[in-house]
């Protein structure tokens, strides 16, 4: 299913509570090996796209994450334009 209104990536703050979602996210990952870890990440991003479903939205989210994977941030996403270390 698309949402029409969604054209373009929000690069905003638009979590309302970003630092509980990096703790559950962090959580999903215990006890799992580096290799399961990296699995439950790609299916993660999977699911998120056809979440999306829009290819132009999902092109700039690509675009934006391979820009800024290797910027310095306290965590890789606060590279991102708007977006501090609390609100990823």
């Amino acid at each position: 299913m698309n949402y029409p209104d969604i054209k373009r990536l929000i690069r905003s703050p638009n979590m309302a509570d970003p630092d509980a979602f990096y703790e559950a996210l962090i959580h999903t990952q215990r006890d799992l090996n580096d290799e399961q870890a990296d699995a439950l990440l790609a299916r993660l991003v999977l699911v998120l796209a056809n979440h999306i479903g829009d290819a132009a939205v999902l092109g700039e989210a690509l675009a934006l994450a391979r820009e800024t994977a290797f910027l310095p941030s306290a965590r890789g996403a606060a590279a991102l334009p708007g977006t501090t270390p609390s609100n990823l």
